[in-house]
């Protein structure tokens, strides 16, 4: 390392205790851990993140507060970039000072979704406004999706909405769903996306997970196009937006006038969240309500045959796919009873299965099965565990009681089993990080998020800390 690499090093270390100092421990370890230095340049410093949602949310709220580190070390710097670390490729970037970008004259924003198809997996389509926005995954169609009667009024909606706008017509708008992860709501939006742009080319369906919209508003911001930005949405025909539990922000408020816009004009708009509108916090009461007033629909967890009817597609796709493989109905029966937490668990147990036959040449039987998916198949089958009873056998164990753990005290005696008790709330239970957070005093998402990572540190440092919730974690499953 030269010494000019040294230094870098060094001044980085100051800036980033100038930012814990600033922000605070929870904060720090939530958004700013994970920052890494890239270079100085003059004038710039060039930091990066591991995932795009980190880059627009650090580039929205905590932008200006990392120059005024920087500049607290060393007062050139003026201009900040952050990229994602995706195999070396820059995602996303920006310059700290909005005089200085270049603006956009009158242009939508340029989108094309990324198809990925088998080998051609990084081929780009550009298909005008149709299916733009962010990728949409081929696999995902109609024709793929499992039904059963925990998910049958919500496919059922979704073929409507797609048959509706391939006659230019609406019928239910919005329309929102909403489960816990993994049961199938991307799908659907997938599938409506696939359906309703395969019918007319020319029709502009969008499909947006939460923190794509939150890029695409917050790098207009700093473009000076939002009204550039304002401009494409209302020009949209169909808006999915994926995972609205994750819309932060001021972009909260540009969805609100959006979906506004869309619905006094006539277009058509789903929704898809881990939370009924009435439990998605961050939204006003004018947009709560504005969803709630459309058609929302929950998908339950699967059932055992629906998990079994799954397993047998996966299945049937995979044998299609390589000739000579045999899945015995009784491996097939045995993950739909045991892998019971969603449906990506039991596609990825079905891939597991034939990677392990394909690599060892080991036919597909139970005991393979076993060996394959143990980590999928936690002593969850009995029973489904709550929360409530996580908050009330470690409260039980600590000797403090449940209104403690959710609320604001600060003390150690009731920091660390809070702690606790929202890692084993995570590990234990199929909740997201959002609604784990809702149901410990209506705390952030990113508390909850460090709370589990500051678990898992204390116990790969310290063994009796890990034996101890080990011990709680068997506890609450019997």
């Amino acid at each position: 390392m030269t010494e000019k690499g040294v230094d870098h090093t060094k001044l980085w270390t100051r800036v980033k205790k100038r930012l814990w100092a600033g922000v605070g421990e929870d904060i720090f370890n939530s958004w700013f851990a994970r920052l890494e230095l890239v270079e100085i340049d003059g004038e710039l410093a060039h930091l990066s993140v591991p995932t795009r949602f980190l880059c627009s949310w650090i580039l929205s709220n905590y932008q200006e507060r990392i120059i005024e580190a920087f500049q607290g070390e060393k007062q050139q710097i003026q201009t900040l970039q952050i990229t994602v670390r995706v195999n070396g490729k820059v995602e996303c970037k920006s310059a700290a000072k909005p005089e200085d970008a270049p603006q956009e004259q009158n242009t939508r924003p340029s989108v094309s979704a990324t198809i990925r198809t088998g080998a051609k997996h990084n081929a780009r389509v550009k298909q005008g406004d149709a299916l733009s926005g962010s990728a949409l995954d081929p696999k995902l169609t109609f024709d793929t999706f499992v039904v059963g009667s925990a998910n049958e009024m919500a496919l059922a909606a979704a073929k409507q909405v797609a048959q509706a706008v391939a006659q230019n017509t609406v019928t239910f708008n919005p329309v929102y769903l909403h489960s816990s992860v993994g049961l199938g709501k991307s799908h659907l939006l997938n599938a409506i996306a696939w359906a309703a742009g395969g019918a007319d080319k020319s029709r502009n369906v969008v499909y947006l997970t939460a923190d794509h919209f939150m890029y695409h508003f917050i790098s207009a911001v700093q473009r000076q196009s939002a009204i550039s930005f304002k401009e494409w949405l209302r020009g949209i025909d169909v808006l999915l937006i994926d995972d609205m539990q994750f819309l932060q922000g001021k972009s909260v408020t540009e969805f609100g006038q959006a979906l506004s816009a869309l619905l006094t004009g006539a277009k058509q708009v789903v929704v898809a969240g881990d939370a009924p509108p009435s439990g998605l916090d961050m939204l006003d009461d004018r947009l709560r309500s504005r969803l709630s007033g459309g058609l929302v629909v929950p998908i339950r967890s699967l059932d055992e045959d629906l998990r079994r009817a799954i397993v047998q597609k996966r299945a049937e796709q995979a044998i299609a796919k390589y000739p000579g493989l045999h899945i015995p109905t009784q491996v097939l029966d045995y993950v739909a009873r045991k892998v019971i937490s969603h449906g990506r668990d039991l596609d990825g147990s079905v891939n597991r299965l034939v990677a392990a036959n394909q690599l060892t040449g080991e036919p597909v039987t139970v005991e393979l099965a076993e060996k394959a998916l143990h980590d999928l198949m936690r002593a969850r089958d009995s029973r489904r565990i709550k929360i409530d009873e996580i908050q009330i056998m470690v409260a039980k164990h600590f000797k403090v009681s449940k209104p403690d753990l959710l609320s604001s005290r600060r003390s150690r005696s009731v920091v660390r089993p809070r702690q606790i008790a929202m890692y084993l709330s995570k590990m234990l239970t199929s909740r997201s990080l959002p609604e784990i957070g809702r149901r410990f005093g209506n705390r952030d998402h990113t508390t909850v998020l460090h709370a589990v990572r500051k678990v898992e540190q204390l116990m790969s440092e310290d063994n009796g800390f890990a034996q101890e919730v080990e011990l709680l974690k068997r506890m609450i499953e019997d």
